[in-house]
């Protein structure tokens, strides 16, 4: 049989609706009856179990991964409604796709890695070569996940892992993940990915620093509290005036930057970026989404629409370098929801995915969405990422 892939999306405002449409297409792209594996994105707008219900009787109840995000990816087109629903159908006698979840994040991020290691840890074998992520992007830190996950596993060379951040509508109200038939939130949905497949992949942001250099002063954790000696959010008024006032403009232009560890640089470049996902007004800390000492140097940065351009370019090449001579299966794509219409215009934000796309390989089924953080290796290392996107191909 080998795998049928087939993709589908919706954007009715009604749940079942939308579920039914969107499977619909994917069955018959896939030209399949009953898929084995199914991941989904859709919108905060929905009534999130009754589309999840409409998917899953509409599928025949296979396994099932995905998250919300702030928009949805699909070939040839990308909506950040509130309504709309992807779905990617999967029936494959040669790749294996076993969905997992963890749920228990409030009893610490260390921990909930580890757990979630304990159950993909008899799952292992030769034929494993990926991970999938989807988790909370109101809450995750990354840092302490991935080094409780990774010391569990024990593994010789680490398990390369990908995936994005749910997201809502820049609401930072509640995101929510998928689990077979169920709909969490403050979790992490798991896919583990195993079979006679390889995976290729780029990892690329669009960002440049403005003004100079800082030091954080005081933090603890992901929650940095001090820069130059004074309160974050003090510290941000040289670039935006009020920020306390003002955090959706801030989060949505400017993000900080860290200092490359010279492992990664190679393929990475100069800066790590960091989303700043919350704020306290009354200390005035700010909190990223992975850990970060005192000391540590940072520049704040700003997108670059020049700079962006060319990070696509170069995802291109990464992915092409690893895919050698092969044709992609299927691709999963990470956004940061920093990099679509807040900063493009329509037109011109289906004109970058289209030429993605193509460049990659024209009809491959492809599915993704914007997320609040992405998730993917560099040299061999496990990164998250933020105003980044992410290509993974499965070949």
């Amino acid at each position: 049989m080998g795998t049928s892939v087939g993709v589908g999306y919706s954007l009715l405002k009604n749940p079942a609706d939308a579920g039914r449409q969107a499977v619909q297409q994917a069955l018959q792209q896939g030209g399949m009856e009953q898929p084995d594996f199914v991941f989904l994105f859709a919108t905060i707008g929905y009534q999130q179990q009754l589309l999840l219900d409409a998917v899953c009787a509409a599928t025949h109840n296979p396994a099932l991964s995905g998250c919300t995000g702030e928009g949805i990816i699909v070939r040839g087109f990308a909506s950040e409604s509130n309504f709309g629903v992807c779905v990617m159908a999967i029936a494959s006698d040669e790749l294996r796709f076993t969905a997992l979840v963890e749920t228990e994040l409030g009893l610490g991020f260390e921990r909930a890695g580890e757990r979630l290691a304990e159950q993909v840890r008899p799952l292992l074998s030769d034929q494993t070569f990926a991970c999938l992520l989807f988790a909370d992007g109101l809450v995750f830190d990354f840092d302490p996940f991935k080094e409780g996950f990774e010391r569990a596993l024990q593994l010789a060379r680490p398990l390369p892992l990908f995936g994005g951040l749910s997201a809502d509508n820049w609401t930072a109200g509640k995101t929510f993940q998928y689990h077979n038939g169920r709909v969490f939130s403050q979790s992490v949905s798991c896919v583990l990915l195993s079979g006679s497949g390889k995976v290729a992949w780029g990892v690329n942001h669009g960002c440049v620093p403005v003004g100079t250099q800082h030091t954080i002063t005081r933090s603890k954790g992901n929650v940095i509290c001090g820069i130059d000696g004074v309160p974050a959010l003090d510290a941000l008024e040289e670039y935006v005036e009020n920020p306390r006032d003002q955090w959706n403009k801030i989060t949505l232009n400017l993000c900080l930057g860290f200092r490359t560890p010279e492992y990664l640089k190679q393929e990475y470049g100069d800066f790590l970026i960091r989303y700043m996902m919350d704020k306290d007004d009354v200390e005035g800390c700010v909190t990223i989404q992975s850990d970060v000492a005192e000391g540590t140097e940072l520049w704040i940065m700003r997108r670059d629409k020049e700079l962006m351009y060319d990070g696509l370019q170069e995802i291109v090449r990464q992915v092409r370098a690893r895919l050698g001579s092969n044709r992609p299966k299927l691709v999963l794509h990470f956004e940061c929801m920093g990099r679509g219409k807040a900063v493009y215009q329509e037109q011109e934000k289906l004109h970058l995915l289209q030429y993605l796309q193509e460049e990659i390989g024209a009809d491959i089924p492809w599915i993704g969405f914007y997320s609040y953080g992405e998730i993917g290796p560099v040299s061999e290392h496990n990164c998250i990422h933020n105003f980044t996107a992410i290509v993974m191909a499965v070949y």
